[in-house]
């Protein structure tokens, strides 16, 4: 930011007179004088002659940079400040002689500027002009939506942003991202955007969400050039509460459940998990959702009716973690094998009465954390949400505006194409 220089030499002209062409505006400042001493005086606000050169109903062009300048008869500027209505500023250069200003970041569009411009003459008088105009409307919108539902979830649910179209470049992508905001109170831990794919991004802190806390999300893309021909729109904001830390953690190799609330056990369950062949997903998952009643059959995965290996179940007390079908639930067919081995399809299995317990004791974001199996480990965005399993140094990579970022979900990980059980639908 230029601020007032005040000469305390008196130079030999006395009067300013001073011309500020404002692109796509054109401003014309007449009978600028002044003198005496030049810090008692107060600020001029000199007659001013205000012409729209834009051709869409005398709107500026958005698409075009806002330019000021004074003519060079011994005046200069010395400020130049520009906010629209929302409070954003626009950043720009004042050239070394003080005659031009010009903007460096695009306008908004459809949005109300106001602009002050500091001047002062050539003894120093300052003089001040206050311009206001509108821009044009964008005819192409880029919107967001953001997810989940507003509610209350587990500490683990990220937040998501849908965009309604691609944003490839990088630079556009950091225009997106640099203006998608997340708070929440108690304060989080350091978070970050990861772009999954063109149109969709995750968000989540370094580590867990705070327990019992506001988590709000807001865009400020209204109007923003996110690139040529492409301006953000406004969007509804959303606000998210957590509940009570709730992390279930399966050792696949004890098979017991550890039940945890805000760091304290609460029950330790006995389990039993995929068997080989079907062994269940290693890594960090989150509740997706809760089924009291759900049909599994042996076919949804591919096994063959008839086979050794083949089901058709009737499951209660379903609590779904990915979506390819893997669920904690009621398996009381093997309540002689749990805490003892590993006979399931894939899912975490328990008694009718844990399972009952456990639904009851959990919602949608909460943690579901399997170890010590031999299966792959959850995949993180193709299968429900496997944020939690790309540490921080690789998160940070999905960010455009991260250090080191690619900006790519390709370079920051790896998804396995040939991971058989990212695929299945039901499994028991």
């Amino acid at each position: 930011m230029n601020h007032f220089r005040l000469s305390l030499k008196p130079r030999r002209r006395t009067a300013l007179s001073c011309a500020l062409l404002i692109a796509p505006l054109a401003v014309g400042l007449t009978a600028c004088s002044g003198g005496g001493n030049p810090l008692a005086a107060s600020p001029y606000d000199a007659p001013a002659k205000v012409a729209f050169t834009a051709a869409k109903g005398g709107k500026a062009d958005p698409n075009k940079p806002l330019e000021v300048s004074v003519k060079d008869d011994g005046g200069r500027i010395t400020d130049v400040t520009a906010t629209d209505a929302a409070g954003r500023y626009l950043r720009g250069e004042l050239s070394a002689d003080g005659l031009r200003w010009h903007s460096t970041t695009a306008l908004a569009a459809g949005a109300h500027y106001t602009v002050r411009v500091s001047t002062e003459d050539s003894d120093g008088h300052p003089g001040r002009k206050t311009m206001e105009f509108d821009t044009t409307p964008a005819d192409a919108g880029l919107h967001v939506t953001f997810g989940p539902d507003a509610g209350t979830y587990g500490v683990g649910q990220p937040v998501t942003a849908e965009l309604s179209r691609p944003v490839k470049d990088r630079a556009a992508r950091a225009v997106v991202e640099g203006n998608l905001h997340v708070s929440a109170s108690p304060q989080a831990a350091p978070g970050s955007w990861y772009w999954v794919d063109d149109k969709t991004l995750h968000y989540r802190p370094r580590t867990y969400w705070p327990a019992d806390a506001k988590i709000d999300v807001t865009s400020n893309l209204s109007g923003v050039r996110v690139q040529d021909g492409l301006y953000g729109g406004a969007d509804k904001s959303l606000t998210l509460h957590t509940g009570d830390r709730i992390e279930a953690l399966t050792d696949a190799g004890t098979d017991q459940m550890t039940f945890k609330d805000n760091g304290k056990v609460i029950k330790t369950l006995p389990v039993t998990t995929g068997k080989p062949g079907f062994d269940t997903r290693n890594g960090i998952k989150v509740v997706l959702g809760k089924e009291s009643f759900v049909r599994m059959t042996s076919q949804s995965i591919g096994i063959a009716a008839g086979s050794s290996e083949s089901y058709d179940l009737p499951v209660y007390w379903a609590t779904r973690v990915t979506w390819s079908g893997e669920y904690v639930h009621a398996a009381p067919w093997s309540e002689g094998s749990q805490g003892s081995a590993n006979v399931s399809h894939g899912c975490t299995g328990m008694s009718t009465d844990n399972a009952h317990w456990f639904f009851d004791h959990v919602r949608q974001g909460d943690i579901v954390q399997v170890v010590n199996s031999q299966g792959p480990t959850m995949t993180p965005f193709d299968n429900g949400f496997g944020d939690w399993n790309l540490d921080w140094a690789q998160w940070q990579k999905g960010s455009a505006l991260g250090a080191g970022s690619s900006g790519t979900q390709a370079d920051a990980v790896k998804t396995p194409a040939s991971d058989p059980a990212r695929l299945r639908p039901e499994t028991a």
